[in-house]
C-alpha cells in the first residue's frame, strides 16, 4: 500500500506540476502581481480541478468515447479560454496601479481548469493506472482523489511562489513585458500540444 501511495504522489506531482496552462498562468500571475493577489486565481484553479477530479472519477472517459464530439467541443472551449488568459497576461499593463490592474480572478482560474484538457487527461490516467488498492472501491477513489488534490495544491502553490520570486524583474518595464509575453507564448504552446 505504501508503495502505491508513493507512486501515486510521484506520478501526480509530475503530471500536475509539469508546465501546462494552469501552472504557467500561476507563475505569470505570481510574477506580475505577487502571491497575495494571485491567491484568488489559485483558489479558482483548485476548485476547478476538484470538478475535474469528480468528472474523471465518474467516468468522463466513457462519455468522451461514446460522444467524440463532446470531447472536441470541450477541447475547443478550453483552448479558447486558455488563449484568452494568455492574452490577458501578455497584455496586462506594465506599470500596475489599482486603475490598470487586470489580474486573473477566481472565476478565471475556475474556468481555466474546468476546460483544461491536460487536467482531464492527467486524472483519467491517474484513476485508471494508479488507483490506490483499497478494499472498498468508493474509498479507493475518494482517497486517490484527495491525495491528488493535495499534491495539486502544493504544486500549484509552488508555481505561484516561483512566479513571485521573479517579481523584482517586473520593476523594469521592458523585462516585465518580455516575461509576460514569454509565459503567454508557453501557454499557447501548451494548448497547441494538447490539441495535437
Amino acid at each position: 500500500m505504501l508503495d502505491s501511495f508513493i507512486v501515486l504522489i510521484s506520478t501526480a506531482a509530475i503530471l500536475l506540476g509539469s508546465p501546462g496552462p494552469a501552472p504557467l498562468a500561476l507563475a505569470a500571475t505570481g510574477a506580475a502581481f505577487g502571491i497575495k493577489k494571485g491567491t484568488p486565481f489559485l483558489a479558482g484553479i483548485l476548485i476547478g480541478l476538484s470538478v475535474v477530479i469528480i468528472a474523471a472519477s465518474m467516468g468522463l472517459a466513457t462519455i468522451f468515447t461514446q460522444y467524440p464530439n463532446v470531447k472536441i467541443v470541450c477541447k475547443s472551449i478550453g483552448a479558447a479560454y486558455i488563449l484568452y488568459i494568455a492574452y490577458k497576461i501578455a497584455s496586462a499593463p506594465i506599470i500596475v496601479t489599482k486603475k490598470t490592474q487586470s489580474l486573473p480572478s477566481f472565476k478565471d482560474g475556475f474556468i481555466l481548469n474546468l476546460f483544461n484538457v491536460k487536467a482531464y487527461a492527467a486524472f483519467l490516467a491517474l484513476f485508471s493506472q494508479f488507483l490506490l488498492p483499497l478494499s472498498n472501491p468508493s474509498i479507493s477513489y475518494l482517497t486517490t482523489a484527495v491525495t491528488c488534490l493535495a499534491v495539486a495544491t502544493i504544486v500549484d502553490m509552488l508555481w505561484l511562489i516561483l512566479g513571485s520570486l521573479i517579481r523584482p524583474i517586473f520593476s523594469k518595464p521592458r523585462h516585465a513585458r518580455v516575461i509576460r509575453v514569454l509565459f503567454s507564448i508557453l501557454m499557447v504552446i501548451a494548448v497547441a500540444y494538447t490539441l495535437i
